[in-house]
């Protein structure tokens, strides 16, 4: 069964990965932020895509995310691997360490977020009690225990606008609401995936403490860079210990 990869901010290219074509997806809903690129990774079919553009450029609230998840379930795609940079809100949630989310919150606003709003369309509501896939939640969180990364299991993300970072009154806003993290990409990603009916599970990474919550005042781009890269590497073991059998099997 083919997973499908969905970069985030520090994760343009998937190092290590057998690039068999590049395919570039015309869908109903405009273009997505580039061709998909079809290979093998640790001997695996995967499908990978980088959210912002191969080069970094579309900012969060510019996704296509329509077009994004239409275009892996047209190539093939059957599960999808969204991989997010967050700030840690929880103290738990320090720089640098992974955290499988289980909850989301939209704070989003204007974004297309659903297939289902021509005029011609009934009304669909999607079931979202729970809004990621709980099967591949737990062969992540497998995953991350058998590479022996260090990663928070649960946490609810905040989704927000962008592309601007969050206020310290407004984190303290997302913290009494009950968010352990905040990104900006979280939404309306994962409920696409949910009305096309693909597994979707986000694997986060925490580039640093949300505004208010750590000890500096100011948040340097720099070191959110250097932090990312480091997180990355974590991603990495995961996807190698999902994709080769080191974790539970993927669903057939």
């Amino acid at each position: 069964m083919t997973l499908a990869i969905i970069g985030g901010s520090g994760l343009t290219e998937l190092e290590g990965l057998e690039i068999e074509r590049r395919e570039m997806v015309h869908t109903p809903y405009g273009e997505p932020s580039g061709p998909l690129t079809h290979g093998r990774l640790h001997g695996q079919p995967v499908i990978f895509l980088a959210r912002h553009g191969y080069g970094h450029t579309i900012p969060p609230h510019r996704v296509n995310y329509r077009a994004n998840i239409w275009a892996m379930q047209a190539a093939g795609a059957k599960q999808v691997m969204a991989v997010a940079a967050v700030g840690g809100i929880h103290e738990a949630l320090s720089p640098a360490r992974l955290a499988f989310p289980d909850q989301i919150i939209d704070y989003t606003h204007g974004r297309a977020s659903t297939y289902h709003d021509d005029d011609h369309d009934a009304v669909v509501h999607i079931d979202f009690t729970q809004p990621y896939d709980a099967a591949l939640r737990d062969r992540l969180i497998a995953a991350a225990h058998e590479a022996g990364v260090d990663a928070q299991t649960q946490g609810c993300y905040g989704a927000t606008q962008g592309p601007r970072l969050e206020t310290a009154a407004e984190i303290q806003r997302l913290a009494r609401d009950g968010c352990d993290m905040v990104g900006m990409t979280g939404m309306p990603e994962a409920a696409l995936a949910r009305e096309l009916e693909i597994p979707y599970a986000t694997c986060a990474v925490v580039a640093n403490w949300a505004a208010g919550v750590g000890r500096d005042e100011v948040i340097a781009m720099e070191q959110i860079h250097e932090t990312l890269q480091t997180g990355i590497q974590s991603v990495r073991q995961v996807l190698q210990a999902l994709i080769s059998g080191l974790a539970p099997p993927l669903p057939q």
